[in-house]
């Protein structure tokens, strides 16, 4: 059979990269789309302290050192969206928004994007005072006052990073605990984050930019209009299953992509790693997934793999 690429790849992060490594190393003609500049949500990452052999380094670093190494064995379509694959007997046929392929077996790692807080002026202030990066945007914001929302370990973290660059901090969470560790609750408090507990937003208000929140107490009931600057949004992600779905690929009750241990979905020619697949869902077991999910799929096309 002719395939243009005996290996597809959708999505240029942890374990997209990884995948096409391992495939690629593994005697594989590989391509990689992706519809942005690659990385992943990875790149918003202020500080990686947890990846080995990096005592700490930025999302942009790590992500860049992967990218070079990726490009050694795999031919990478920055800018370029995958939107449909259609599964057949013989391979696997993909739609973009430049042209199509016909391939051997495909790997989504599509990652997940950014949960929106879903409340009234969300939408009308995106760009205007809110951002879900603060590494992308802190910068705009020194020396203001700014809020950020949510409780687990990116929460703090941006919180942190923000007070550093010389911002008024405050983190409003629903709970009257953070899930993030502890050494970095200490390190907030150390360096003066204040905290909004038991609460959420209600509204974002403004005129042509961000003015203010307005606050609800879960337990009391009470709200209150706090005045800022800008609101990072910062409560998690959902998987970017849409590709996934359309194709008939199963998803589980959170929208994450079913896979066997090897990344196998329930279509043959098809493989899922990294986020999209749910589970812990961080940039070691990213690569670790797309690792296995490359070795399979190298099964697929007919070839042996050496790991």
């Amino acid at each position: 059979m002719q395939y243009d690429y005996e290996i597809a790849i959708v999505g240029a992060g942890a374990a997209g990269y990884t995948a096409a490594i391992y495939a690629g190393r593994s005697g594989a003609s590989v391509v990689v789309f992706d519809k942005g500049m690659g990385g992943g949500l990875a790149v918003e990452a202020p500080k990686i302290e947890n990846y080995p052999g990096f005592k700490s380094i930025t999302g942009i670093e790590l992500m860049e050192k992967m990218k070079e190494h990726a490009i050694e064995y795999a031919q990478i379509k920055f800018g370029e969206e995958v939107k449909e694959i259609k599964v057949m007997e013989e391979g696997v046929e993909i739609l973009t928004n430049k042209d199509k392929y016909f391939v051997g077996a495909v790997i989504i790692c599509t990652g997940s994007k950014h949960r929106k807080l879903g409340v009234k002026g969300e939408e009308e202030f995106a760009g205007k005072g809110i951002s879900y990066c603060a590494t992308c945007d802190g910068f705009f914001f020194k020396g203001k006052k700014v809020a950020v929302v949510g409780g687990g370990n990116s929460a703090v973290i941006e919180a942190i990073y923000l007070k550093q660059i010389g911002c008024e901090v405050y983190v409003i969470h629903r709970r009257d605990e953070l899930r993030a560790e502890e050494a970095l609750e200490k390190e907030a408090k150390e360096k003066g984050v204040k905290f909004i507990w038991n609460s959420i937003v209600k509204e974002i208000i403004g005129k042509e930019k961000v003015e203010a929140v307005k606050i609800r107490n879960v337990k009391t009931g009470e709200e209150k209009i706090l005045e800022i600057d800008g609101i990072f949004i910062s409560i998690g992600e959902e998987p970017q299953n849409e590709i996934a779905k359309k194709a008939g690929v199963k998803i589980d009750e959170n929208g994450y992509i079913i896979v066997d241990e090897m990344g196998r979905t329930n279509l043959e020619r098809v493989f899922a790693a990294g986020d999209v697949t749910g589970g812990v869902r961080q940039i070691i077991t990213a690569c670790a997934e797309g690792a296995k999910a490359a070795l399979a799929a190298m099964k697929i096309i007919g070839k042996r793999s050496p790991f």
